[in-house]
Order: C-alpha cells, then structure tokens, then sequence
C-alpha cells in the first residue's frame, strides 16, 4: 500500500510540475476506430496525444489469465493544443480517418478546449498507478451530485474534483469533455473548494 502511494503522489507531482505549460487540449471524436492509427498520426506531427487506458484482465488462448493496458473508450484522442483551430481544420481534413473535433456546444463553431490544468488532473487520475478508476460518460458523470473539492492529504494531494458517493464508498471526479473518471478517496482527506 506504500508503495502504491508513493507512485501515486509521484504521477500528482507530475502533473503539477505539467500543468506549467498552461497549454489546453483538444477532444477528438472518431468514427471507425482507427484509434492507435489516429494517435499515431497526431505523434508523427509532434502533437502531444492522451487516450485513458485501463488494465483489462482477459484470457489466452491457452486458458491463462493475462493483464493489459487497453483504452478505456474506443473512440476518443485526446490531443495537446498547440496549433491554432483553423490548422486543427485542416489536419483533421487532411487526415485519411473521420474524426470530429468536439465542439462547445451544439450548433457552435468554437472548438471546446480543456483547460491544462483540468486535463492534466485527469490524466493523473487515469493512471494505472494510482489504482482502478471508474470510468463514466459525461451524461453519466454529469448525473452524479457533488461538492467541489480539493484533496489536502495522501496521494492524490492537489488534485480537484467533485466529492462523489457510491456504494457507501467516497470517490474523486473528474470530468473532461467526452468521459469522467472517478478514483477512491478518503473524504476526510478533501476540502470543500469555498472553504479557506
């Protein structure tokens, strides 16, 4: 257990000194998988790219029990700001898969753009190291009731999000565009956000 909470505080260390950068990202909608293919085209273009993983247990063809880190959805990239909207137009139109840049909202032109810090929280809260995540739509995510919160003690140290219950358990949620992730935590370990 110390040992999974010092990789822990260490992928929250990460992502504080990451969140620097204060670049936003973008959420990419695919259409006919392709996922692999697609982060790889963003990567061969020198654009950061993050697609939430998970560990899948599964079984061979031998009747083994084997373990592997597979994507959680299979139709969203996440990718790092760092063209402008109009460039991201064009890579996307350019590219041999159908994708959709997700927009703010229905009907608007504007790209919707996580803010550095968020998408940063969530990546760290993603990691397998930290432990199993609850992953959830964002209808789904946007269905669970919360206080805002930010954890003062342990591992997760730092980090923001809502304070959830479930199953009488407490968990942390994030939520990015497309997809929420949810991570035990203790509540005595968090904070209200409007408490000082």
């Amino acid at each position: 257990m110390a040992d999974s909470n010092m990789h822990g505080k260490q992928v929250v260390d990460n992502v504080v000194e990451a969140a620097k950068d204060n670049c936003p990202w973008y959420a990419l909608k695919l259409f006919g998988g392709r996922q692999t293919a697609v982060e790889d085209y963003f990567k061969n273009l020198d654009m950061e790219t993050f697609v939430p993983r998970q560990m899948v247990d599964y079984e061979d063809k031998k009747g083994r029990i084997k373990h592997q880190l597979r994507p959680v959805v299979t139709n969203l990239v996440f990718v790092k700001k760092t063209v402008t909207a109009k460039r991201m137009t064009e890579l996307v139109q350019q590219s041999d898969f159908q994708i959709l840049v997700i927009r703010k909202a229905k009907g608007s032109r504007e790209y919707s753009e996580i803010p550095a810090r968020q998408m940063l929280e969530f990546k760290a809260m993603c990691s397998p190291e930290l432990g199993e995540g609850i992953f959830l739509s964002q209808e789904e995510a946007n269905l669970k009731p919360g206080d805002p919160v930010e954890v003062r003690f342990g591992p997760l140290k730092g980090l923001t999000g809502r304070l959830v219950r479930q199953n009488r358990k407490y968990y942390l949620l994030k939520e990015v565009t497309g997809l929420g992730v949810m991570v035990r935590v203790s509540r005595w370990c968090c904070k209200a956000m409007n408490a000082q």
